[in-house]
């Protein structure tokens, strides 16, 4: 059963990637006031989703039916293809770009649901139909594309079996991970050196005893500087995600700003053409107006000449 922080991390990845460093850090907060150091090690192990990503983690996320689907066609293709079955694999093809294609159109409606200034020029389509064939191709990158938290597109050439691809997934259970195996290693280094001790008692020395602690001395203190560094590469990225976001902001702020313009010039332009029809509609009433003037004025002409003759005929 998902727990409130797995609800949390959904909401992150299903949320445009703009809001993702805020909510994040958030989120850190709360669990560091709160006192939970795992959850703020789940946290801190995030990692930002791309645009494409997070177009493939809304499809996951919201119609995960959708997802299955593709993961069957996959597995029908492989089948196939090791068969050597033409037809079978003719037939499944074009199933295969129906199904892509409209995955690529349902992701598209879900980002404008979610945001709607995520106009289709601002959506990277091609990148999502990419890391779906890879998804059809490689049975891994469909179990990562169903776990939806996706932090890159992924990209294949063509159909068949292929070469993994660099895909990073974020589960926030690497800096536990980390963890482990740096326990681990110095519980071997501890037991290495307790296996030396019980195998030579008689031979240990104090230069001997010196030099142990010594060495247990540099190892805590590279510790230390590795999670300094650590620390550091962290806070550079962070760093890097915010000015990354603001950058984004950017961007789509000077689209807008496009897309505003070219509106203008759009209503410009209807408005220039409204008024050539009308000025043409105008020039066309003014010459029926000349028209039926010079007529009228015909009219008068004879009717003066009709009743000029009709005074010198007068009788006397």
């Amino acid at each position: 059963m998902p727990t409130a922080t797995d609800e949390l991390i959904r909401r992150m990845y299903e949320a445009p990637p703009d809001r993702f460093v805020a909510a994040r850090s958030a989120a850190i907060a709360d669990a560091k006031k709160a006192g939970d150091s795992g959850t703020v090690k789940r946290l801190t192990a995030l990692r930002k989703p791309t645009v494409a990503a997070w177009l493939v983690n809304l499809l996951a996320l919201r119609r995960p039916e959708l997802i299955d689907q593709l993961v069957e066609l996959a597995t029908a293709l492989r089948e196939a293809q090791r068969g050597l079955k033409g037809d079978e694999m003719r037939e499944l093809s074009n199933q295969r770009r129906q199904i892509v294609s409209a995955l690529v159109t349902e992701a598209r409606k879900l980002a404008v649901a979610e945001d709607a200034t995520m106009t289709g020029a601002k959506l990277p389509l091609g990148e999502v139909e990419s890391t779906l064939t890879a998804a059809l191709a490689e049975p891994e990158i469909a179990e990562q594309v169903r776990t939806g938290r996706l932090i890159r597109a992924a990209t294949y050439a063509g159909f068949g079996e292929v070469p993994r691809p660099r895909l990073r997934l974020i589960t926030g259970d690497a800096t536990d991970a980390d963890d482990e195996d740096e326990e681990h290693e110095e519980d071997e280094e501890d037991e290495a050196e307790e296996g030396e001790e019980e195998q030579e008692p008689t031979r240990t020395t104090a230069k001997d005893r010196a030099a142990a602690e010594r060495r247990r001395r540099e190892h805590a203190e590279r510790k230390r500087e590795l999670k300094r560094e650590l620390s550091a590469a962290q806070a550079a990225e962070n760093r890097a995600d915010d000015q990354l976001d603001r950058a984004e902001s950017a961007e789509r702020d000077a689209g807008h700003a496009v897309e505003d313009l070219d509106n203008e010039l759009a209503e410009l332009e209807r408005r220039r053409t409204e008024a050539q029809a009308e000025m043409a509609r105008r020039k066309l009433a003014r010459r029926t107006a000349e028209r039926e003037a010079a007529a009228a004025r015909r009219r008068v002409g004879d009717a003066e000449a009709a009743l000029e003759d009709l005074e010198g005929n007068a009788p006397d």
